[in-house]
Formats: structure tokens, C-alpha cells, sequence
């Protein structure tokens, strides 16, 4: 098992939590004092009062909550967010409204969900050629419905 250290920040009332025991994510909470606002297509980046410390070789992937965006059309400016092993600072959330109608996002409300994972940086060869595969350079819809 991962250890992933979390420094606190003075705006942070709740740390990461795993809902579930067969949670792959944990949940991250708005650290605001005021509640913010998003209008249809409106984006904002919402703090989350933590910094966090990764093991060498891990990443945080930050990702949106199902229920916010099925229910209420918000989810992630960048659909999944990278936090690097080496970043420090305060981890933050970019939201987005996809929806018709208003969204105020609540202080301390659940709005993303952060998933630990393994990685591996890739050593880059330049080929002449890349091999062949069925498949080829067929790209969106090639492979039918």
C-alpha cells in the first residue's frame, strides 16, 4: 500500500476520504468560506485546503464525482486533472457547468474525487517504422458501433 502524506491547510475542515471500503477514489470538499456560483458553461477553480506528498513512481488523478455531473451537469474543466509527484502547492479543482441552469457549490461539498495510481515514465525511441497491426491508422469509429 501507497502512503500518501497530506499537509492541511487552515481553510480545510475535511481531509480525502474513501466513502466505501471498495472505493477507488477518495473524496475532495470545496474549502471555501462563501458559496460559489456557476452559471451555464461558467468555469471555476475551487480550492481544496490540502497539499499532498506522493511516492516516487505515483500521481493523483483527479477526477469528477458521478452524481454532480449526472444530476447536475458539473464535472472537470480537464476531464481528468494530473497532480505530479513533485507538485507542493494546494491542490485545486476546475470545475465546469455543462448545464442549463445555475449551480452553487456549497462550503465543504464533495465536488471531485482523487484516485492514487502507479506510473512510469516511458523511455522514447525514434523508430523509422512502427509495426503492423489489423487495425492500422483507423482512428474515431473505425472499429464499428
Amino acid at each position: 500500500m501507497t502512503v500518501l502524506k497530506i499537509e492541511r491547510l487552515e481553510h480545510n475542515k475535511f481531509l480525502p476520504e474513501y466513502k466505501t471500503e471498495g472505493a477507488a477514489g477518495m473524496d475532495l470538499c470545496a474549502a471555501i468560506s462563501e458559496p460559489i456560483t456557476l452559471k451555464p458553461l461558467e468555469r471555476t477553480l475551487v480550492p481544496t485546503g490540502i497539499k499532498i506528498e506522493l511516492e516516487h513512481g505515483y500521481e493523483a488523478q483527479i477526477r469528477p464525482r458521478s452524481g454532480l455531473s449526472i444530476k447536475h451537469g458539473i464535472t472537470l474543466i480537464n476531464c481528468v486533472g494530473t497532480v505530479d509527484e513533485d507538485y507542493r502547492g494546494e491542490v485545486c479543482v476546475g470545475l465546469v457547468n455543462l448545464s442549463n441552469d445555475e449551480y452553487t457549490i456549497q462550503p465543504d461539498e464533495r465536488i471531485a474525487q482523487m484516485v492514487i495510481a502507479r506510473v512510469e515514465q516511458a523511455e522514447i525511441k525514434v523508430a523509422v517504422e512502427l509495426t503492423e497491426t489489423a487495425r492500422g491508422a483507423g482512428g474515431f469509429g473505425s472499429t464499428g458501433k
